[in-house]
């Protein structure tokens, strides 16, 4: 297979490891001509079709019956970045995508609405810049829910404080921003006035893949266009009376950078509802749960329990009230997230089962010449 094109948008060794992989359990599975299969990237998601790259260039590609069957079933639905299996016999718009090859990480949120279902936002991504405006937008308690969605993905986080030139104490935003992050790295940066990009483009760089997630206004476009050099991004002004902006992005896509690499632009978020929990709860809040390991009861709340170590913590001002609040109403929310989770499969589930068997071309054919045997 000839990947140098491919190799441009992220395809390593460890995706020739997987392709085997794929290929061989694609192989076990059905009898398949395994030669006319190729490896593909996609970089953009317009709804029923995909932008994908390949060996020959960009093309648009949808999904096999198969593929969407398994879909429908609850299998895995492609995403932005996934390296995929496809067939194209040359075609520019009869690409057919039948296969996901195994994913790095995957970052996925709650669908907006009230069904219960996975919205994924990228795949396959390294490094993942959350970014966050100096002005009226900055919150901290929204930075806690990005990084819990970050530590979940399998992707190492980024906070890039963004619009640094329109706050007067730069400093005091980003020692805040550290307090709530530790260990992750906290960049500020400025596109109108040149500050930061050195501290982006160690991360933005051949062989990887970044994406950034963040409001709407936040400045995300101004960061694609800044990193690749070129106006791949329409910027929009934000709103003067709450920093807010429209959604300049409308879909998902990958750009080339520069000095290599790709990167993933994902629509400005006005809800992020945790998905799921890993460990991201746990590594968001390590301080929080290093001090619960020093309460009296081991199942303590944190509220008005004897021995609290949080609380302890609280009125000595190690640890800011409204971060316990938050921590606690993440908890409550992913316990609910997971119990809409169980009860949305296990209706799928009893659904599956009652539903009829779908019948085979011949079964049907068969059944139409009883009925006009027996009509005559």
């Amino acid at each position: 297979m000839n990947n140098n094109r491919l190799e441009q948008w992220g395809w390593a060794e460890e995706w020739n490891k997987k392709w085997i992989k794929t290929i061989e359990s694609m192989s076990a599975e059905e009898e398949a001509i395994t030669a006319a299969y190729e490896p593909a990237r996609i970089i953009a998601d317009y709804g029923q079709k995909f932008g994908v790259i390949t060996a020959e260039g960009s093309k648009f590609a949808s999904l096999t019956g198969k593929f969407r069957q398994r879909q429908e079933a609850g299998g895995m639905k492609p995403g932005v970045g996934d390296f995929i299996v496809i067939t194209s016999h040359g075609a520019q718009d009869d690409v057919k995508v039948h296969a996901v090859l195994e994913r790095s990480s995957i970052i996925a949120r709650q669908a907006a609405g009230n069904e219960t279902k996975e919205q994924i936002i990228a795949t396959n991504v390294n490094t993942l810049f959350i970014v966050s405006a100096l002005n009226k937008d900055y919150n901290v308690r929204r930075l806690e829910r990005y990084l819990i969605l970050a530590w979940n993905s399998g992707a190492n986080p980024v906070i890039v404080l963004s619009k640094c030139d329109l706050n007067d104490d730069v400093a005091f935003r980003l020692a805040e921003t550290e307090e709530i992050a530790p260990g992750v790295p906290v960049i500020a940066v400025s596109a109108k006035l040149g500050i930061g990009k050195d501290l982006l483009d160690q991360y933005a760089c051949h062989g990887q893949t970044v994406a950034l997630i963040g409001s709407s206004g936040s400045g995300k476009s101004t960061i694609i266009n800044w990193l690749t050099g070129q106006e791949e991004q329409i910027i929009q002004e934000v709103r003067e009376d709450d920093s807010r902006g429209r959604h300049t992005t409308t879909h998902r896509e990958i750009f080339l950078l520069r000095n290599g690499g790709v990167i993933i632009d994902t629509p400005g978020m006005r809800e992020l509802s945790i998905w799921d929990d890993g460990d991201g709860i746990a590594r968001t809040f390590n301080d929080i749960e290093q001090w619960a390991k020093h309460c009296y009861f081991d199942d303590c709340q944190h509220g008005r329990e004897k021995g609290c170590a949080v609380r302890e913590a609280i009125e000595t001002g190690t640890v800011d009230a409204s971060r316990l609040m938050n921590y606690q109403k993440m908890q409550r929310e992913i316990a609910y997230q997971l119990r809409k989770e169980a009860e949305a499969s296990k209706r799928n589930n009893k659904f599956t089962k009652n539903a009829p068997r779908r019948k085979k071309r011949g079964e049907w054919r068969a059944e139409v010449e009883e009925d006009l045997g027996a009509s005559k």
